[in-house]
């Protein structure tokens, strides 16, 4: 390269390897470009083309820069002084992000990602340094930190506009993965990139930390793969796969089964030999026989299943197998072959174990294998090779089996591989138990890893305690872990479902768009407000709804569950959550991920239903405790039945049992009786006091003997038996005796354990009658007041308990709430500010601190114009910015404004009448309500009291009213509050609804606009809506992450604290319960404190309802010390409840301890006499459930039920029941209706409401019930659900069973055990109603209707009977018949008279008999006024004032108006229309007594700026007045190009230079048989609609113009006659089976097809005229045969239908059906011709989209040119990027790389304008800038491709735009030297080049002569040098355009041959550099355009690239 200046000459390079140009095309373009008055020829900037596949994307938030480092806004803090420094502001800060780690900790135990050879940089973190405070108010510049301001919450902050970071720059640190060994056996891994910051939105990338100051970005904040200095490096090596090899699985072979097994799992190169294709036989063979020694190991079932997993998807199954077997019939060697029949023997085993743990997905694997193996059997027994029966019976069983599964899979019913249970042996054992972690692993949720479980051993002994414990923890830990396993694997499956929201799933609940909104503060620690998208759930009632109970788990995920979150459910309040609003507790693990998650993040949650913190301790209980701590385990274990007495009882142990005693002594009685009632040998039976003298029955006596004498005691009490009575007497005896088993070196408290609250509460209360002090309650919310001061909170606040306290713990205390109390309020106050950001749109003072100065003072500029200011002063400029604000909703309020204020009126009527309809109901103590009672330890009560809620929802709305410019929820309050006030009527209600929709839209969107695409951004009333938006979410995420980051050390600090506290409660409880003589817990209170209570170490622990307890569950609570253990309860009434249904009956998870060692034969005491039930009602339990239960004396004394003729009736009746809740519950709307109306009828007999329960069997009915039940009439009367009711008892019960179905499904109606608790808990009166015809098929409940029958207990109808007329009878048998007892008696009248004269008009009633309560509802005829108006009220009602409506006159106006009566006219609002004119002229539209309007309404003609006129609102044409934009609604009447009229209005068409896309429709059919859904094009584009090819097996889900990728499945063409073997996309291999279907249709006749296809859905029979239609002249022949085309469903003679599909057809096209013409895509007779079209139109496909190679091609060419388009990289940046990620863009075609080529092209001739734009007068800029714009709005919109039309509308003003800003320049150069005659020219030309209509040939002719003219006048150089002076330079040199350039300090110089700079040389003037090297110009030197006019380089992308039509069509 010669750089002698100015003649640079470089050697010249052939561009045809580049791109193929139109040489004379592409120069006149060029020639124009460089020159506008060269030529008469308008250049062609794009390539014609028509229409394209690929449409613009909107910006991604992250991108991979290549480029520069990642930058963000450097930190700070500000202080109070910088509230003024509104100008200062931070400037090219740089800040490298750290990179992020995996989110779940768990996931990467499993999968070991690395980050490799990357370095990253976070930000030094200063928030969080004390010592920052020390320099407030100091700036960082020239990167030095000088200290932060602290403060974010300051009253001040609203005067805050910001300060100036100059050069700032902050390595971030390297942050290692969450933890440590996460990185470990992972196989994925980041190589050679650097991660920096994640791709979440820009909040990682702006993190700007000061609100007193402005962060302004320059850099590219995109990802970067360029390491930065000072980073620290994550290495580490890949992992080697190492080889498996011959002598390494010989190896194997020598090894235990379970090392062999776990061994190849895990090896990394197993995979890679399976994948082989090719493999020796002895080599397979070993394989084969390493596998199956693998496979024996029944212990390590994951990794069997793994191991298989591997198999069935490698070669070595599919290929080399089927191989192998084939090739032994060609074996020649005999000593080879003898040797097949073992290895064939291990190839069957192997597949047996392959179809048992894979039976769906293995058979398809092994079919070929299968079909293969019975011939070569065959063959080598022919050769005399011997096959063992063992071998033949395994394969005939393997066959067997595939051959049912297959069926199975035909009709639907096998669709998943579930596991099966694989029997353990003894010698090996599972993954301990003890180290399995308790929370789903990755490889449970995505690898559906099934566990290894033991069924609970109900009828022997356990082999050892070990596998006693891991039983009980594996199948606890399956037993909620399963359900979220597989709703999340079925979830996982259904992301792409478009209908997902609407889908219910059986394990799982789904939440979706789910927020973590801000952090709380519970006694507890951090809990997080979360809120949910509650659309789907609208019809949830969550007072009843199981859904997000207390404890309840939830995982959280927003990748797929790739990461997750787990968390359990903190606080419930059905309130809450009926907005979409619960509270979490996420674990540690999660805790720590949640950093950086803020409220705008959305995630998927998903929730499992078990009460999750109960099975983790539990299960945490079960993996500590040791083996040899378990008490009991002779009989626990063993089952050994030989039980001896607890260990503390010797045979000299005396017991007193005086207090025991329920007679007391007479004066007669000596000194000696007493002395023997306090001196028993408790071992001695003879020496007990009597049976009388306890107070026992004989049954007790014997429980209560047992329960003191032996060390494990189990007491069965029947209902009523008195269990919970003799409980007491056994822990009063023990009491008493303490001294007898109490330790003497610490105190030893008895341990009472029962399941429910109400039973603890019961049994607490009555130990409570004899024990006033020592106990202590742990468990849920007490309902009794005496035994609230038992519980630990009360305790806790004792003085006496905190002052005994040891010293250090106290000192503790004090230290850690007082740090929680300081974190908590900041934590508050921080957390209020960011919950408040969801609440609506903020105030733009509060985001100032976080806009750009240039959008700062864009976004503000409006407020120059006066008439704006005056509109949006009084409130935000946001909102106006958003189109949210007062002009963007009056403008369209004023024209409807009449019609919706009717309508609004309207609406509220209906909804005051609405809201006057709706009733009260009853509040159902319900099912979600009992379960949460059970759940939450009172300890745990998070609820805060009523009074502070309010306090903090009261201080939250005053936060958001002065944060927020527009709230989301009281709009009427907080929108717009002030214009409103002026002129209400301007935003009607209907409007307001409209705003708070769409804000709630926008809000809850989660794209935001990435910084570098808000950086290029300079007008902001220039976006459209959609990107404000977009950029508004920037503004408020970066708020939100300040205020995150801000918190998150308070919250750190909090929850240390807070976990530190629970610590020192575990101390202080100890103490308290180490003094307690008994401490009663509810199973859950055991679970969570038994470590407490392994420290405390009860001798003595009693289980009350032992039965319903959980196995698991009851050993947790027992400690090493335990000596004595007494179980109490009935197994059978209620079992433990487990949640899933297959462990509880195929694993016997629901059978209790107690019940177990009962069905073991194990000693216990059955108490047989019940003091509840009437002894009619107990019969029906004995004989039928309890063999020998008897009657107390005591209820035979029971008064019979009022108003009905018995006292136990059970009413029959075949209404059918109802499925609700997705079929899982069930509702019989005729028993709900009968139980209340009967209901309703005992309370008229005068029965309190508390001696009524309703029972029923189903939640569903109970949700039935309530609707039926209003308060008013029913408040007291309970209501539950059997389950529920365990243990309680009422006077009158009023049963509903519900089962009532034709299918005679009861349901769990079956069981026994509910059965005995849904008839034992009535004292007096039973009332059943239920199909008892159904459950007579039920044994049990045959027994009991047979009772019934013949004690005439049951029928059809009730009898009821009058209490005041007792000879009067009635019937009813359903609700309606009620009605002839309407109050309860009968139908005679009352009749009595009441105190104010009237006679009372009620039927007989049997309650309130005086009439004390009655109110008189006749009328009440009071004279209320002096004209004489009565009262219209009831006679009861007190009397009001006067509403008659009369005429008044309205003083103040003079009009007559109709009124109330009692209405002053002064206060009445004149409805007259107002006759008064407003300043336009106009009449006011108002009413006369509402204030006149400020803006007249009224429609006006006005001419625009276009020319044309329209009618608009009065008050727009002042806002004209001041240039205000007025959409131009004419139509344009212009004809496109392609000959249809313009669609397009003046204003959508830019005044006619760019118009709008042809919309008429196409029309053309496409390759693939869909119409063409693009408006008119020259050629259409690829079919844009998703795919209909589909096959049996699945569908293709692509665009239809895309290629299918193939179905690589097996083909399923296949009969008893043929069968096809190829793969499904291959043309069959088998002819048509034309052999007649044997099946018979539904109709009964035989099918009309063929055998092996689907049947025909006609009959010949049945549908003979329709089937016989003669249409292809065969159909009415007697062997005819049909086929029925499945796509549409149309049937046709085959024979006619077989040569019409063979028929071949010349074009390309599926064949169609003959009648509707629906292509035929799916067939199995017709297979072959289809997939033969198909693949002809794959290749059209292929053709059209281009090959990939040249796509690559086109693709890399774009890249480089794009890359070089430096003056579009810095003008418009946003689009550079938006073009940047189209050709990243996945889906590129020939097609759409042409469009991009295109945008490329004409967004660089805009650019070029715009960085003109400096060389023209800053007062021209303006105009030509918003012409540019426009340009670029138009060039936005999505399209396929340009039309010719828009291709020459587009020209054309990037033409006019060139001559306007060139002639501007040219002005600007001379400026002040114009002459009046040249300036007279300008005019003329200007007035041409700034018209608002196209710009034509004829006006660019005139415009280019005008030009030449002024030339001379107007010379645009600025170089020093005359414009003569330039010529004769440039003419001498004689280079083209494009030759010139100039040095960073404008020193011009030139450089020869093609143009491109070869050399780097120094400028002879100023020794900056100058040149290049391969074509590339330096940087710091540009184009010289001023010497001769070139737009672009000679060397450059747009001379090189610049196609024309030709090469289009050429393309095409």
């Amino acid at each position: 390269m010669k750089m002698d200046r100015p003649n640079i000459g470089l050697i010249w390079r052939s561009r045809s390897g580049i791109n193929n140009v139109s040489g004379q095309t592409n120069n006149a373009a060029h020639q124009a470009k460089e020159d506008p008055q060269a030529s008469n020829y308008t250049p062609l900037l794009g390539k014609a083309e028509d229409s394209f596949s690929g449409t613009g994307r909107l910006l991604n938030q992250g991108r991979i820069n290549h480029d520069g480092p990642v930058t963000r806004g450097a930190t700070g803090r500000w202080n109070e002084q910088e509230n003024d420094g509104r100008g200062r502001r931070h400037q090219w800060g740089q800040a490298h992000e750290r990179a992020r780690g995996s989110w779940n900790v768990q996931e990467n135990e499993s999968r070991g990602r690395r980050y490799q050879g990357e370095q990253t940089h976070e930000r030094a973190r200063g928030s969080q340094n004390v010592q920052e405070n020390k320099h407030k108010g100091k700036q960082y510049e020239g990167g030095q930190p000088q200290g932060r301001a602290g403060g974010l919450w300051n009253e001040q902050d609203d005067e805050v506009r910001g300060r100036r970071y100059q050069d700032g720059q902050g390595h971030e640190r390297v942050r290692r993965p969450w933890n440590e060994q996460e990185n470990e056996g992972r196989g994925k891994r980041y190589e050679g990139g650097q991660v920096q910051g994640d791709a979440r939105g820009p909040r990682n990338r702006q993190e700007v930390e000061s609100k007193g100051r402005r962060a302004w970005l320059a850099g590219n904040p995109r990802f970067n793969q360029n390491s930065a200095p000072g980073g620290s490096q994550l290495s580490e090596q890949p992992q080697q796969v190492r080889k498996i090899g011959y002598k390494y699985l010989e190896s194997l072979l020598q090894k235990d089964s379970s090392e062999v097994v776990i061994t190849l799992a895990s090896s990394s190169g197993l995979k890679e030999l399976l994948s082989q294709t090719t493999m020796k036989p002895n080599f397979l063979q070993l394989i084969c026989q390493v596998l199956r020694k693998a496979c024996s190991s029944r212990m390590d079932r994951q990794s069997v299943q793994q191991l298989l997993g591997m198999v069935k998807e490698s070669n070595f199954l599919k290929i080399c197998l089927p191989q192998y077997v084939s090739d032994m019939v060609t074996e020649a060697v005999p000593a080879v072959r003898h040797q097949y029949p073992e290895h064939i023997g291990n190839i069957i085993l192997l597949l047996q174990d392959l179809i048992s743990i894979f039976p769906s997905s293995s058979v398809q694997k092994i079919s070929l294998l299968l079909t293969i193996l019975p011939a070569s059997i065959n063959a080598l027994r022919a050769t005399g090779v011997q096959i063992t029966e063992e071998t033949e019976k395994n394969l005939n069983k393997v066959q067997m089996l595939v051959q049912h599964l297959q069926e199975k899979r035909r009709e639907g019913t096998l669709r998943a591989d579930n596991y099966t249970l694989m029997q353990p042996q003894a010698e090996g054992q599972e993954e301990t138990y003890r180290t399995m972690t308790i929370y789903p692993t990755y490889d449970e949720l995505h690898h559906d890893v099934k566990p290894f479980l033991r069924p609970n051993i109900v009828s022997g002994r356990y082999e050892s305690t070990n596998i006693y414990l891991d039983t009980h923890f594996r199948l606890l830990r399956e037993d909620f872990v399963k359900p979220l396993r597989e709703g999340i694997l079925d979830l996982l499956q259904s992301f792409e479902d478009k209908s997902l929201r609407k889908r219910r799933f059986d394990d799982i609940r789904i939440y979706f768009d789910t927020r973590v909104i801000a952090p709380l503060c519970s006694p507890s620690g951090v809990v997080y407000k979360v809120q949910f998208d509650i659309k789907p759930l609208k019809f949830v009632r969550w007072q009843n709804s199981k859904r997000l109970l207390y404890g309840s788990l939830v995982c959280m995920s927003r990748d797929h569950f790739e990461t997750c979150l787990f968390a359990t459910v903190s606080e419930r309040d059905s309130a809450e959550l009926a907005k979409g609003i619960v509270q979490l507790s996420f674990n540690a693990q999660s805790r720590a991920l949640l950093a950086e998650v803020q409220p705008s993040d959305s995630f998927l949650m998903v929730e499992t239903t078990a009460y999750f913190e109960a099975y983790r301790h539990v299960l945490e209980g079960l993996q500590e405790i040791q083996e040899e701590d378990i008490p009991f385990q002779k009989y626990i274990v063993e089952c050994d039945v030989e039980v001896k007495e607890p260990a503390y009882i010797t045979l000299d142990t005396k017991y007193n049992f005086e207090p025991l005693m329920e007679d007391t002594l007479s004066d007669e009685d000596t000194f000696v009786d007493v002395f023997k009632r306090q001196n028993v040998r408790v071992l001695d039976p003879y020496q007990w006091p009597s049976l009388e003298a306890l107070g026992l029955d004989e049954s007790q006596m014997q429980a209560l003997s047992l329960a003191l004498t032996k060390e494990l005691a189990i007491i069965q009490g029947p209902p009523g038996t008195g269990k919970t009575y003799v409980g007491l007497k056994i822990v009063r005896a023990l009491l008493t005796n303490k001294d007898a088993w109490q330790r003497t070196d610490q105190n030893s408290p008895i341990l009472v354990v029962c399941y429910t609250n109400h039973a603890l509460d019961q049994f607490l209360e009555g130990i409570y009658t004899f024990q006033k002090h020592g106990m202590v309650r742990i468990g849920g919310r007490s309902s009794s007041e005496v035994l609230k001061k038992f519980t630990l909170k009360e305790l806790r606040k004792k003085s006496e308990f905190r002052h005994n306290l040891p010293m250090h713990l106290r000192r503790a205390y004090l230290n850690i709430t007082c740090e929680m109390k300081r974190a908590e309020e900041e934590l508050h106050k921080g957390a209020k500010h960011l919950e408040c950001t969801t609440y609506g749109v903020l105030h733009e003072r509060h985001l100032e601190a976080f806009i750009a100065p240039q959008h700062w003072n864009s976004l503000m500029s409006v407020l120059d114009d006066d008439e704006f200011y005056y509109s949006t002063s009084k409130h935000s400029m946001i909102l106006e910015w958003l189109g949210l604000g007062f002009t963007a909703f009056t403008q369209s309020a004023a024209m409807n404004i009449e019609a919706e204020n009717r309508g609004g009126q309207q609406e509220e009527t209906e909804e005051v009448q609405e809201g006057e309809a709706e009733e009260e109901l009853l509040e159902i103590l319900e099912e979600a309500d009992l379960i949460q009672a059970d759940r939450m330890i009172e300890d745990e009560d998070l609820a805060k009291p009523q009074r502070r809620k309010e306090e903090e929802h009261r201080a939250a709305n005053e936060l958001a009213s002065m944060l927020l410019a527009m709230k989301l929820e009281n709009e009427e309050e907080g929108t717009v509050q002030q214009q409103e006030k002026s002129a209400q009527w301007e935003i009607s209600s209907s409007q307001r609804k409209k705003m708070k929709h769409k804000m709630k839209v926008e809000l809850h969107k989660l794209n935001a606009m990435s910084e570098l695409e808000a950086n290029a951004i300079q007008d902001l009333w220039q976006l459209d809506l959609n990107s404000r938006w977009r950029l508004y979410r920037l503004w408020l995420q970066t708020y939100q992450g300040l205020i995150r980051r801000k918190i998150l050390q308070h919250e750190q600090q909090y929850q240390t604290a807070a976990e530190r506290l629970a610590e020192l409660r575990l101390q202080e409880d100890l103490c308290i319960l180490k003094e307690a003589n008994v401490v009663g817990m509810t199973t859950t209170g055991a679970a969570k404190y038994r470590q407490i209570l392994q420290k405390i170490e009860p001798r003595i622990v009693i289980v009350e309802e032992a039965a319903e307890v959980l196995e698991a569950h009851t050993i947790t609570t027992l400690s090493k010390a335990c000596q004595h253990l007494i179980l109490i309860g009935d197994h059978q009434q209620l079992q433990p409840s487990a949640n899933v249904y297959d462990l509880a009956k195929n694993f016997n998870l629901e059978v209790s301890l107690f019940e177990r060692l009962v069905k073991v034969d194990f000693p216990f005491v059955c108490l047989k006499y019940q003091h509840r039930m009437r002894p009619e009602i107990a019969q029906l339990l004995s004989p039928h459930i309890y063999q020998n239960l008897e009657n107390h004396p005591s209820v035979l004394k029971y008064e019979n039920v009022k108003g009905v003729l018995s006292n136990l009736f059970f009413v029959e009746h075949d209404f059918p029941e109802q499925d609700i809740q997705e079929g899982k519950s069930h509702q019989n709307i005729h028993e709900a209706q009968f139980v209340v109306e009967l209901c309703k009828y005992f309370l008229c007999q005068d029965y309190q409401p508390s001696q009524i329960t309703i029972l029923t069997t189903y939640t569903g009915q109970l949700f039935c019930l309530r609707k039926l039940m209003p308060a008013k009439t029913f408040a007291g009367v309970k209501v539950y659900v059997v389950d529920k009711y365990q243990g309680e008892e009422n006077d009158i019960i009023l049963l509903s069973l519900v089962r009532s179905n034709k299918e005679e499904r009861i349901g769990f109606l079956q069981i026994p055990n509910r059965i005995c608790v849904a008839l034992s808990r009535a004292k007096k009166g039973l009332y059943c109603i239920g199909n008892m015809r159904m459950l007579s098929k039920v044994p049990l409940w045959s027994k009991i209707i047979h009772t019934l029958r013949e004690k005439g207990n049951i029928g059809r109808s009730l009898t009821l009977c009058c209490q005041n007329h007792p000879e009067t009878m009635t019937l009813v048998s359903t609700a309606a018949d009620f009605s002839k007892v309407p109050e309860g008696g009968c139908s005679h009248p009352c009749e009595f008279r009441l105190d104010c004269g009237h006679v009372c008009t009620r039927a007989c009633h049997p309650y309130d008999l005086q009439h004390k309560k009655y109110q008189c509802l006749k009328p009440c005829q009071k004279v209320l006024c002096t004209e004489g108006h009565r009262c219209p009220q009831l006679c009861y009602e007190p009397c009001g004032p006067c509403m008659v409506i009369v005429e008044k006159m309205v003083s103040k106006c003079g009009h007559l108006q109709m009124m109330p009566c009692s209405c002053p006219e002064s206060k009445f609002i004149c409805q007259e229309p107002c006759q008064k004119k407003l300043s336009c002229g106009h009449t006011c539209n108002k009413s006369c007594g509402q204030e006149c309007s400020t803006r007249c309404p009224e429609l006006v003609t006005v001419s625009l700026q276009c020319g044309h006129s329209q009618k608009v609102r009065c008050w727009m044409t002042d806002e004209m007045k001041y240039h205000k934009p007025i959409e131009c609604m004419a139509k344009c009447t212009v004809k496109l190009e392609c000959g249809h009229g313009c669609s397009g209005s003046c204003h959508s068409c830019f005044g006619g230079r760019f118009h709008e896309q042809c919309k008429s429709p196409c029309k053309r059919f496409l390759i693939c048989s869909h119409k063409c859904q693009q408006p008119c094009t020259s050629e259409c584009p690829p079919c844009q609609l998703d795919c209909q090819n589909r096959c049996v097996h699945s569908r293709c889900k692509k665009k239809c113009g895309e290629r299918c990728s193939p179905c690589a499945e097996p083909c399923e063409w296949r009969c008893q006659h043929y069968q096809c073997t190829k793969l499904c996309h291959e043309p069959c291999n088998r002819p048509r089976c034309n052999v007649p279907c044997t099946k018979l249709l539904r109709c009964g006749h035989p099918c009309i097809g063929f055998c092996g296809e689907p049947c025909p859905k006609k009959c010949l029979v049945c549908d003979r005229e329709e089937v016989t239609q003669i249409f292809f002249g065969f159909e009415d022949d007697e062997d005819a045969r049909f086929v029925q085309l499945e796509d549409c469903g149309h049937v046709f003679e085959s024979q006619g239908l077989d040569r019409y599909m063979d028929e071949d057809d010349e074009a390309i096209k599926l064949k169609v059906c003959p009648t509707c013409q629906t292509p035929v895509r799916k067939s199995l007779r017709y297979g072959t011709m289809v997939k033969k079209h198909l693949a002809e139109i794959e290749k059209v496909k292929e053709k059209i989209q281009g090959p990939a190679w040249k796509i690559v091609s086109s693709r890399q060419r774009l890249e480089a040119a794009l890359a070089s388009k430096s003056v579009l990289r810095k003008s418009l940046l946003a689009k550079y990027l938006v073009l940047e990620d189209k050709l990243n863009s996945s889906d590129l075609s020939i097609r759409s790389t042409a469009l991009i080529e295109n945008l490329i092209n004409f967004y660089e001739r805009i650019a070029d304008l715009t960085s003109s734009l400096g060389k023209i007068d800053s007062k021209e800029q303006k105009g030509l800038k918003k012409r540019l714009d426009e340009i670029q709005e138009w060039l936005d919109k999505p399209r396929l491709g340009f039309t010719q039309q828009e291709l020459m509308d587009l020209q054309a003003e990037i033409q006019r735009l060139t001559y306007l800003q060139d002639l501007l320049s040219r002005c600007k150069a001379v400026s002040g030297k114009i002459t009046v005659t040249v300036a007279a020219k300008i005019a003329k030309v200007r007035e041409i080049l700034e018209g608002t209509k196209r710009f034509t040939e004829k006006e660019e002719a005139a415009v280019k002569a005008e030009l030449k003219l002024l030339k001379a006048a107007l010379p645009l150089s600025g170089l020093g040098i005359t414009e003569a002076e330039r010529v004769q330079i440039v003419s001498a040199m004689g280079h083209p355009r494009g030759h010139w350039f100039k040095c960073k300090n404008g020193h011009v110089y030139v450089i020869g041959d093609c143009g491109g700079a070869m050399e780097r040389s120094t400028c002879p003037e100023c020794h900056e550099v100058i040149g290049g090297m391969n074509h590339t110009l330096d940087s710091t030197n540009s184009l010289a355009s001023e010497m001769d006019g070139a737009t672009h380089a000679a060397w450059s992308e747009t001379a090189n690239n610049l196609l024309n039509f030709q090469d289009l069509q050429r393309l095409l």
